[in-house]
């Protein structure tokens, strides 16, 4: 099923991608984190039964998306392949989001 998920393979692809950002310290392990947080919380929203389960799940995402986009930023990598990528993730998780009921 996660192949045909789109959200969650743009997830992945983000994650791959951006292993290789040399962040240090603290802000490194927050991003790691927080990049693996999205395609783990989507991948174990799609297995819950209940939509409001399902949501819960995905507003996880997004907020773990929301930290990557801040980290980013205060990185100076707005401009990048990177946010691009986190942006369309995030729109994209947003409307899980707005059509789970």
């Amino acid at each position: 099923m996660l192949k045909n998920f789109r959200t969650y393979q743009l997830s992945v692809e983000f994650y791959k991608k951006s292993q290789n950002l040399a962040f240090k310290g603290a802000v490194r392990d927050q991003f790691k984190r927080a990049s693996l947080s999205i395609s783990l919380n989507l991948a174990e929203g799609t297995g819950k039964s209940s939509s409001k389960d399902r949501k819960r799940f995905y507003e996880i995402a997004m907020g773990s998306t929301r930290e990557c986009q801040a980290i980013l930023t205060l990185e100076n990598l707005e401009n990048t392949e990177y946010y691009l990528i986190l942006d369309r993730l995030a729109g994209s998780v947003y409307k899980l989001i707005k059509n789970t009921t």
